[in-house]
C-alpha cells in the first residue's frame, strides 16, 4: 500500500519517538552506579540498593516488550486495513454518527483492554510481587478492571456522544464549543471524583485524632491553610509503596496520605510531606496547571477542527468514509509527536514547581532535616532510582532526581 505525506509523517515520527525511548532507556541503565550514593548511607542497605537496580532494570525490560508489542500492533492494525475495516462495521449497524463513534471508539477500547490485560497481570502479580510491592489479590484486580469499565461506560460514553455532538452541529465554530464542553466537564470531575470516584477505589478514612493530627493542623494553621479534609487511604489494599496526594479544589480540596506512608515515617516527616503538598498550593502551582491545561485544551481543539475533514488523513489509514470518530483518533495519532514535546516541556515547569514546594516545606517547618529525610525514606521504601541519567530526566521525569531535591534543600 502507498503511503501518502501524513502515513510517512505520523510513521516517521512513532519511530523517531521509539528510538528515543528506547536510548534513553538505554543511558538510563547504563548510569547505574555500583557504589551506593554517600547521601544513603545508613538508609539504604547495600542488599536493597542491588534491589533497587534489579528492579529498575526488570520495569525497563518490561516496558520495552510492552511497548514493543504496542507498536507493532497498531502497525499491524493500520496498514492491514483495520480501522476501515471497524468502521464498515459500526456503519452497517447504525446510521447515527453519534452511535457510530460510540460503539468505535468503545470497541477499540475494549480491544486494547483485553490485549493489554495480560501485561497487567504480569506486572502486577510477578515483578510487583517478585520485589514486595504487590498487595493486590486477584479479587482486587478483577473489581478495580469492572469498575473501570463501569465509570467509563457511565461517564466517558456520554461525554464522548456528547462531544461528538458538539463537533458535529456547529460548523467552524464546533472546536471553541467542544473546548468549553471539555474544560466545564474536567472541572466537574475535580468536584466528584473526590467524593464519588476515588472511594470506589480506596477507603478513605478521616485522620485519627493524636499527635500527627495535631501537628498536621498546627502546622496548617502556622500557615494559613484552611485544612478541612484530611484523609488516610489504604494504599496497602494495592501496593506497598507509599504517597500523599493534592486533589480537588476551593472548599472541597483534601490531602490523602497513604496508610503505608503513616507506618514508615515520624511525625515531623509527615508534616514535611504535607507541607510540600501545601506549598504546591500556596505557590499557586495547581491554578498555573489548570490554566495551562485549558490553554493547551483550547489550542488542541482548534488545530483539531483543521484536520477532521482533511481526505489526506483518511486516505492515510485506508478509511474510505471520512467521520468524527475516526477523525478524532488519526489526529491524536498526527499530533502525537507535538504531544510529545508539549510533555517535555511540561516536565521542565513541574521539577521547578517541585523545587519551590520543597523549598516552602522546608522553610516554613523551620526544619530542613525532615524534608530530607522524608525523601531519602520514599526512595528507599519504593526502591527508586538514585542516579538516573540525564537525558532520561529530560524525557521523563516530572520530579527532580532525589539527590538534586536533597543538595537543593541543603543550601537553602
Amino acid at each position: 500500500m502507498e503511503l501518502n505525506i501524513y502515513a510517512w509523517i505520523i510513521l516517521i515520527t512513532i519511530l523517531i519517538s521509539t528510538v528515543l525511548d528506547f536510548v534513553s532507556d538505554y543511558l538510563n541503565i547504563k548510569n547505574l552506579k555500583k557504589e551506593l550514593p554517600e547521601e544513603f548511607r545508613g538508609v539504604y542497605s547495600e542488599e536493597k540498593y542491588v534491589k533497587s537496580q534489579e528492579y529498575l532494570k526488570e520495569r525497563t525490560r518490561f516496558g520495552l516488550i510492552s511497548s514493543t508489542f504496542s507498536l507493532l500492533l497498531l502497525l499491524v492494525f493500520w496498514f492491514a486495513g483495520g480501522f476501515n475495516y471497524a468502521d464498515v462495521l459500526v456503519r452497517s449497524v447504525t446510521d447515527n454518527y453519534i452511535y457510530q463513534g460510540v460503539l468505535y471508539m468503545a470497541g477499540l477500547l475494549v480491544a486494547q483492554s483485553i490485549l493489554g490485560t495480560p501485561f497487567s497481570i504480569y506486572s502486577t502479580f510477578v515483578i510487583e510481587e517478585k520485589y514486595g510491592f504487590n498487595k493486590t489479590t486477584p479479587a482486587t484486580f478483577i473489581m478495580d478492571r469492572v469498575k473501570s469499565i463501569l465509570l467509563g461506560a457511565l461517564i466517558g460514553l456520554p461525554v464522548l456522544a456528547g462531544l461528538l455532538y458538539l463537533l458535529h452541529s456547529f460548523g467552524e465554530w464546533s472546536w471553541l464549543y467542544g473546548w468549553v464542553g471539555v474544560t466545564l466537564i474536567s472541572f466537574a470531575l475535580q468536584f466528584v471524583a473526590p467524593t464519588w470516584i476515588m472511594p470506589l477505589f480506596n477507603k478513605f478514612t478521616p485522620l485519627e485524632d493524636g499527635e500527627l493530627k495535631e501537628e498536621i493542623f498546627k502546622y496548617a494553621n502556622k500557615v494559613d491553610y484552611s485544612l478541612k479534609y484530611l484523609f488516610v487511604m489504604d494504599g496497602s489494599k494495592r501496593s506497598a509503596k507509599s504517597n500523599a496526594f493534592f486533589t480537588g479544589f476551593g472548599k472541597n480540596k483534601r490531602i490523602a496520605l497513604f496508610d503505608t506512608l503513616i507506618e514508615k515515617h515520624s511525625t515531623g516527616e509527615l508534616v514535611a510531606i504535607l507541607a510540600h503538598e501545601i506549598g504546591h498550593f500556596k505557590k499557586k502551582h495547581i491554578i498555573k496547571s489548570m490554566v495551562i491545561s485549558v490553554l493547551h485544551t483550547g489550542a488542541l481543539f482548534y488545530i483539531m477542527s483543521l484536520f477532521l475533514s482533511n481526505q489526506l488523513l483518511f486516505d492515510a489509514f485506508y478509511v474510505d468514509n471520512i467521520g468524527l470518530h475516526t477523525g478524532l483518533i488519526f489526529f491524536s495519532l498526527l499530533f502525537s509527536p507535538i504531544e510529545n514535546i508539549l510533555s517535555v516541556v511540561m516536565n521542565v515547569f513541574s521539577r521547578k514547581n517541585e523545587y519551590e514546594a520543597d523549598r516552602y516545606a522546608a522553610e516554613t517547618t523551620g526544619n530542613k532535616d525532615d524534608m530530607i529525610n522524608a525523601l531519602k525514606k520514599l526512595s528507599e521504601h519504593n526502591l527508586s532510582n538514585l542516579t538516573p541519567h540525564k537525558f532520561f530526566v529530560f524525557m521523563n521525569y516530572s520530579h527532580p532526581p532525589v539527590l538534586d531535591r536533597i543538595r537543593a534543600i541543603k543550601s537553602i
